[in-house]
Formats: C-alpha cells, structure tokens, sequence
C-alpha cells in the first residue's frame, strides 16, 4: 500500500544511486552516488557531455535498464515508496502509470505497420485500471493531440505520414496517456529543427502548467535546460557536481566545468564574450581519475583535486557543489575586446 504523503515531501528523492555497467573488460561506474529531489510539479533540467550517465540515471528510475546493468546502492523515492524495491510486475504497472518517459529517437520508434493511434491505444488498454472501450480510448488519444498540437484525426494515419515534429509530438501524448506524476524527457527535441525544437519545448512546458505535473529533462544543450527548468543537475563522468536552481547556477556556476559548458556555449544576448573551450576530453570509467574525476581538465586543479574526492556540499541553501577550488572559477566569462 501506498504510504500517506505529505504536501510538503518531494514528489521524487533519488539517494545516493550507484548503478554500473558490466563488460568484458570489467564493471562501468556508470551513476556514481547520485542524489536529488524533484518537487510536485518542479523541472530538473540534467545536463552534461554524451556519456556522463544522464540516460542512465533515468533507465535506473523507471528500471529499464539492460541485462549488463546493475543497481548496486540507493533508493529512488516516489511519493514514498522505493521504487528499486518493487518486484518486476509491480514495477511494471508503476510504469506509465506513475513515472513514464520519452526516449531518446523514440520518434524513429513507432512500428511503421500499425496506425499510429492503435498503438497509443495499446498503452491505455494495458495500464488503465479498466480497460476502456475503443470509444473511451480514442476520446482519451483526440484529448491528448490537441494537448500536443496535433489534428486528433491523425490518429488514424500511419507513422510515415507524420513529420519528425509530429512523431515526437505523438510520443509525449503516449507518454501522457495514463496520466503520469512525473514524465522524463530525454533528448526531447533530438534531430528536430531549431523552429520545431521551440514549438516542443513550448507545449512541454503548457503541458506541465496545465497538467501540474513534475518533468525530468535530460539533454546536452544547456541552452535547452536553462530554458524550460526550474532546477539544474550538472553531471560529469557519472557524478552530479553542481545542483541548483536553474537561474542561480546560470547566473553563477560555481564547478569548473558548469563553468566551461557555459563558457563555451555561445549567446545572442548581452554584450560579447569570448568562448572558453573545453579541452580534453571524459575519462573512461573502467577506471576513472583519482580524486576529483575532473581534475585532467580543470583549469584551476591543484594536488589536492588529484589526491582527494571533493564531497557534494552546500554553498549557499539550496545550491550543492563538489569542488575544492570553487573559489578560483571566474565570476563572468571575459568580454571580447
């Protein structure tokens, strides 16, 4: 049974999350004790470089993850209940129910045989509580694309005569189909122009306002997730090392590397800045640097970052950081001359 929650508890903690990777050359720390809350109907933006373990905190959220994979350490809280403790089947009922998600390339990913409102349909037959009659469903799939923006008689058609925005349009409706408390958004807007890219995030973000729901945004784009969050996550090499309101860490990144993402993504606004690349490149994590894991890159490294793991503390309230150096990361980026 569900526990009584309180208004005030976040809808999602994530404690301490470890999850690795299994190969044939040994054991992938993928997810490195990971934490953070999300809040009743908050945006937590995760940002950093392909590979940095993103995705993979999100496959440990909703326990998608590949055979290979393992969970080692952790709990992931939803509404007071530790989802890593569910038995497959009642994990399998939570699952759209309760947390669903929007894969990346899943636009590419509808079955090209089957009309594309058949296969939203399927979704709702198997998680409603009563299976509803053809009629129910496609009244339920009509609401949900003009949610998204799209003619409700396109459920009849096939996936091959919509467009790339329209796919990706139809997947957040059959990602919103059993009304979930929590949606994750991974690459949302991947291999969408920059015109439809906007129109998605838009409807993301009525969606959400309308609906009161918390959302989960995985994306390399900072400019995405400072855009359409509340929250920031930055990860790096399969650890968060800043965590923050979005308009705080943008105005003020205190991690080196919060500081070289932003350095080095360029702006139409404000006065003109020289680009601070990002040199180097992610360490492997079949056996990742001693200390800090971003010291071989860091600009304002020292011995200790080699010698000693900084530990995720408080800054201010509310904004989390791991570094030693902190203190030595430029308060603005350096103005063209």
């Amino acid at each position: 049974m569900t526990q009584t929650v309180s208004r005030d508890t976040p809808m999602l903690e994530v404690r301490n999350l470890v999850m690795n990777y299994g190969t044939k050359d040994g054991m992938v720390s993928a997810v490195e004790d990971v934490s953070f809350t999300l809040a009743r109907g908050d945006s937590l933006g995760l940002v950093g470089e392909s590979g940095c373990g993103k995705t993979s905190i999100a496959l440990s959220l909703i326990r998608l993850l590949p055979d290979n994979a393992v969970v080692k350490q952790g709990e992931v809280i939803l509404d007071g209940e530790n989802m890593l403790e569910l038995s497959p089947e009642e994990m399998r009922m939570r699952r759209w129910d309760d947390i669903s998600m929007v894969f990346q390339g899943a636009m590419n990913s509808w079955n090209p045989v089957y009309r594309v409102g058949d296969q939203i349909r399927e979704a709702i037959d198997i998680h409603w509580d009563e299976k509803p009659t053809v009629r129910e469903a496609n009244a339920k799939i009509a609401e949900l694309f003009e949610l998204v923006g799209i003619d409700p008689s396109m459920m009849e058609r096939y996936p091959h005569e919509f467009s790339g925005g329209m796919k990706q349009r139809a997947v957040i409706a059959m990602a919103l189909s059993c009304d979930p408390k929590i949606i994750i958004a991974d690459e949302p807007t991947t291999a969408l122009d920059v015109i439809v890219q906007e129109q998605v995030l838009e409807e993301l973000r009525q969606i959400q306002h309308d609906l009161g729901m918390s959302i989960i945004y995985i994306s390399h784009d900072i400019a995405v997730i400072a855009e359409i969050t509340n929250h920031i996550g930055v990860m790096y090499a399969g650890k968060l090392v800043e965590y923050g309101p979005t308009v705080d860490v943008f105005a003020r990144p205190r991690h080196p590397y919060s500081w070289l993402l932003l350095s080095s993504t360029p702006s139409v606004t404000g006065p003109r800045m020289k680009l601070a690349p990002l040199e180097g490149e992610p360490p492997n994590l079949l056996d990742p640097p001693s200390g800090c894991r971003f010291h071989p890159r860091c600009p304002f490294a020292t011995d200790r970052c080699v010698a000693e793991e900084p530990p995720m503390e408080d800054i201010v309230e509310g904004h989390r950081l791991a570094c030693w150096n902190h203190d030595q990361v430029p308060t603005t980026a350096k103005e063209t001359e």
